[in-house]
Formats: C-alpha cells, structure tokens, sequence
C-alpha cells in the first residue's frame, strides 16, 4: 500500500474528502517526526512505538574495492509493533 491508497482508504472509512485525510495523514508524520527529532517516543496503544536508537560509530568495507571506510554515528527511527497489531498478523 502507497501514500494515496492509504489516503483513499482513510478518506473512504472516515467519510472525508481525500484532501482532508492527505492532511490528516501529513499532520500526524510531521507530528511524529518532530516528537522523535525531540528525542521523544509516540505511542499508540495497540499499534506500536516509534521511537529513537543509535547507531554507534563502526568500519565497513567498500564492496567494489575491499577498503575500510569509516561510518559515522547516527540516529534512526525505529517502530516496534504492539501486541494487537502484532495478533493480528
């Protein structure tokens, strides 16, 4: 499932137009976005968790060449379903 698919989807079961649930849809990632750029956690009781981990710094090698590069540390987002959505797979 896409963007607009979802989008029709929301639009269809909550009896809105497509525009309202797109904006909807756009308000809650930026929602969650900021909340986890904030180093915070969004949690959906029966959905799951988005939160923050971190990647520690490490060596990889270049495939092409076998070279050690060096990756730097970073942060990723990271959702971990909950138990109902995770029943129902």
């Amino acid at each position: 499932m896409n963007k607009a698919e979802l989008i029709a989807k929301i639009a269809d079961d909550a009896g809105i137009t497509k525009t309202q649930a797109n904006e909807s849809l756009d308000s809650f990632v930026e929602a969650v976005a900021k909340t986890l750029k904030g180093g915070g956690k969004v949690t959906l009781v029966g959905f799951g968790t988005f939160s923050v981990s971190k990647r520690a710094a490490r060596n990889g090698r270049n495939p092409q060449t076998g070279a050690v590069i060096k990756i730097k540390a970073k942060k990723v987002a990271k959702f971990k379903a909950g138990k109902e959505l995770s029943g129902k797979l």
